[in-house]
């Protein structure tokens, strides 16, 4: 690729509309004109939450490295510039397609719960769960999955050393970066929680207690130092060795259960990706323990048998049956999604196109289906708002579509003294207790239970889509329970209505997980939409929301088209050359 290297790597943040600030995101209206970066498909592209680690995956592929590469060095690069969910602590779930052996592998590197976990380990003494030890407490905390994710994707795939691959993340940890605003702005939010917790002290609260602002250099020494072990040593360099016991003291600080041996035999898992269609298009994502790609498939089929696209984008027609699409899917993630290598999770059957003509035929048109009336597997013949994702496309057509996570913004916000990183809150995903409802208002069952060595059930849902053969599309989002109704109607848009990435990204959503039955929803649905569906028995939140942060990569004949949500201000797509799209 010599072209490439005649260039300096350049990067665009798309920021359709303007954000003035966090609290106050403008979503485009559809006859907005806005477009994604666009760069010949021989040059390569990364979208990311954050532009400094856009810019790191560029770079990346400018040196000759491959998507595989370029979003490993995302993926760290993300631990340092976005801690509120790039993570080091947390777990994730990657789709990788190469394109030399026409394959998509699911590389699964989720968190585990550690050998001395129990089933009613958050339940109290009245039978009741405390999230305050399932959510806020170093027990949250399962065993992380993301450095050996990362770096068995680059072992396996990759063509740079991993040395440098890792180089990048340490030199912004070592010699810091300019805080934007939205980094500064989640610190302030997040100061309270940090505060008991020395090492978040230390790292986020530097200077008597107060949070880093913007733009001053954020430096995250103790961080670069971990990093640096992991790219001498790989895995070892985490999972053993000094790194190793820092966890584990940190763990033994405050009457945490992850041990050296948790540590040791943590392993990450190839699953086989779950398949399925929409018109000509197919979609490849992500089998269970992820719940995601069965529950887009099972919508996709759906709003296919109900012919969803001939009703108006966004129209209270349409938004029916994406309501009623959505309370059937989260009602089967409810009873019987988990870890399949703990319980037998129904995928061929929760997917099958009887199954889902048997749904359709009971979803009517102008009239909601109380969520009450909707039992988990009634059709079959048997049954952190704050993650990230990135995607990472090559000029040999390689591609990444990665999410992953700490769960909650900055996880249970407890920092490893001395190792500059933060751990994740990933058990409160898993049933604390059958029917009680999680951080994200999700409801599980026994196939979701907690217990020793097993992976809790998850939302993400890093996805590609395939045409005449041929990959066209990677997406992903973060957005808590929601990211799976993210990803769907991002897809749609794009599939179903034409819509390039950066408008596919920036079109109002809505959001329904059966249980509360209410639906969610975003500032540019109508009034007038919602008062019609009202009528037909649906019922709103009576505020909007903005939530989910989009990252998509299209590809159109010989050229990249990639787009990041304008919902949070410093996503990037960025591309070692860039082509501006004229007007």
């Amino acid at each position: 690729m010599p072209v490439i290297n005649r260039f300096c790597s350049i990067f665009v943040v798309l920021l359709c509309g303007g954000i003035p600030s966090l609290s106050s995101q403008p979503i485009l209206e559809r006859d907005a004109r806005f477009h994604p970066l666009q760069a010949p498909l021989e040059a390569g592209m990364v979208v990311a939450q954050d532009t400094l680690a856009a810019r790191v995956g560029s770079d990346i592929l400018a040196q000759g490295g491959n998507a595989i590469d370029a979003a490993v060095a995302t993926g760290f690069a993300l631990a340092v510039t976005l801690p509120q969910a790039g993570n080091l602590g947390g777990g994730g779930f990657m789709l990788i397609y190469i394109a030399a052996e026409q394959r998509t592998y699911a590389l699964d590197y989720r968190e585990v719960a550690p050998a001395a976990a129990v089933e009613t380990m958050f339940v109290n003494s009245e039978g009741r769960v405390d999230t305050a030890l399932s959510q806020r407490s170093v027990l949250s905390t399962g065993v992380p999955g993301t450095v050996a994710g990362l770096l068995e994707a680059h072992q396996r795939f990759g063509q740079l050393s991993r040395e440098q691959v890792l180089a990048p993340a340490i030199a912004l940890a070592r010699d810091g970066f300019p805080a934007p605003e939205s980094l500064a702005h989640s610190f302030l939010q997040a100061a309270n929680r940090f505060a008991p917790y020395a090492g978040s002290r230390e790292y986020f609260l530097p200077r008597d207690g107060k949070p880093v602002q913007t733009g001053e250099i954020f430096v995250q020494g103790d961080l670069a130092a971990t990093l640096e072990r992991i790219a001498d040593e790989g895995v070892d360099g985490f999972y053993r060795g000094h790194t190793a016991d820092l966890i584990v003291a940190e763990m033994n600080r405050h009457q945490g259960l992850i041990t050296h041996e948790d540590l040791h035999k943590y392993q990450v898992k190839f699953r086989e990706p779950v398949r399925g269609s929409y018109g000509d298009y197919e979609i490849w994502s992500m089998p269970p323990p992820s719940s995601g790609g069965v529950h887009l498939v099972q919508i996709l089929g759906l709003l296919e048998r109900l012919d969803a696209g001939r009703y108006e984008h966004n129209s209270a027609g349409y938004l029916h049956l994406l309501v009623e699409s959505f309370r059937y899917a989260y009602a089967d993630r409810s009873r019987y999604l988990g870890d399949p290598d703990f319980v037998d999770v129904p995928v061929e059957k929760l997917t099958d196109s009887t199954y889902l003509d048997r749904i359709a035929a009971a979803i009517v048109e102008g009239s909601a289906t109380p969520s009450a009336d909707v039992l988990a597997g009634n059709y079959l013949d048997v049954e952190s708002e704050e993650t990230t994702h990135f995607s990472a496309w090559d000029g040999e057509g390689n591609v990444v579509s990665n999410t992953y996570t700490l769960n909650f913004s900055f996880g249970n916000h407890i920092a490893v003294s001395g190792a500059g990183f933060l751990l994740n809150n990933e058990m409160d995903d898993f049933s604390s207790a059958p029917g009680v409802p999680n951080a994200f208002g999700l409801i599980g069952d026994k196939a979701n239970a907690i217990a020793p060595g097993k992976r809790p059930l998850s939302s993400m849902t890093p996805t590609l889509v395939m045409r005449d053969g041929e990959l066209v599309f990677a997406a992903g989002s973060p957005g808590g329970s929601a990211i799976i109704s993210i990803v769907a109607q991002v897809l749609m848009n794009y599939m179903e209505f034409g819509m390039n990435p950066a408008e596919a990204a920036s079109m109002p959503r809505i959001h329904h997980q059966w249980m509360p039955d209410r639906i969610r929803w975003e500032r540019g649905i109508s009034a007038d939409t919602r008062a019609l569906m009202a009528s037909w028995g649906h019922q709103f939140e009576s505020q909007p929301r903005i939530w989910g942060k989009a990252e998509s990569i299209e590809r159109t004949g010989n050229q990249l088209h990639g787009a990041t949500d304008p919902r949070w201000p410093s996503s990037g797509a960025a591309s070692p050359f860039f082509t501006p799209v004229p007007d």
